[in-house]
């Protein structure tokens, strides 16, 4: 995959994707989102990837849509730009794969969308997080969403209001992202996680994303309905039937990703 707004590396069954417009902040223009999506869509059809981990070049994360392209715009253009941060930010919760976030800098604006929207995400302790749309003119009403849903109707809108800056370990209180450590040991504290995620049954684990995403709106007599039909399903795979035998026989399992 050759991208110019991304690098992309493999380490075991980790995918390591990186932003890469450091001189730009690593700004979400309509180029780099549309190749994101290219990216996680292959990714997501690569049964060898177990984990992806997003990560960024420079000293920012991301910090939200280009400006550059938000100016002179007629409706069509500006509806085009959000039609496609929708859709990378659908891409993330859809595809197989957990995805988490790397957080080293600042996430702000449609960059803190993307945090939120990951699955798991680790920061260093320098990282920070706002949606500072408001202080421009321009709400962040599609970030909203995402941080709505990861930490609740009043923080979001303090965030949303206000506009101001949340440390990480405010973050991580809030359930934003996971955890926070030292910058030095970001690196090492993502993979060990991503390790972890890749540990378990690719099959399983695609099976349990798909219905946490699933169930988590509907309301709990729907959820149950829906979740005890994916369980019951899930008991028939031969890795539900290989890790269960592994446990009753005290052994390690050997998934098979059927």
């Amino acid at each position: 995959m050759n991208f110019e707004n991304l690098s992309v590396t493999h380490e075991g069954a980790v995918a390591v994707v990186t932003l890469n417009r450091p001189q730009r902040r690593n700004a979400l223009s309509l180029e780099l989102m549309l190749e994101l999506i290219r990216c996680l869509d292959e990714a997501g059809r690569n049964r060898e990837i177990r984990a992806i981990i997003l990560a960024a070049a420079g000293k920012v994360f991301c910090s939200g849509h280009d400006l550059a392209e938000m100016t002179g715009g007629d409706i069509n253009e500006y509806r085009r730009i959000f039609d496609v941060c929708s859709e990378l930010m659908t891409k993330i919760q859809a595809i197989a794969q957990p995805v988490i976030a790397e957080v080293q800098g600042i996430a702000t604006a449609a960059g803190c969308q993307l945090v939120a929207t990951c699955d798991l995400a680790v920061a260093a302790e320098e990282a920070a997080f706002a949606t500072p749309g408001v202080k421009i003119g321009l709400f962040c009403t599609t970030p909203m969403v995402a941080l709505t849903r990861a930490i609740g109707r009043k923080r979001a809108l303090e965030m949303l209001l206000t506009g101001e800056m949340v440390d990480a370990r405010t973050a991580a209180d809030w359930g934003l992202i996971n955890r926070v450590v030292p910058a030095a040991e970001l690196p090492a504290a993502t993979r060990k996680l991503a390790a972890k995620v890749a540990a378990a049954s690719s099959l399983v684990v695609a099976i349990g994303k798909q219905a946490f995403y699933t169930q988590i709106d509907l309301d709990q007599p729907k959820a149950y309905a829906y979740a005890k039909e994916v369980m019951s399903m899930n008991a028939l795979a031969a890795d539900a039937q290989e890790g269960i035998g592994a446990f009753l026989g005290k052994r390690a399992p050997c998934w098979s990703g059927k």
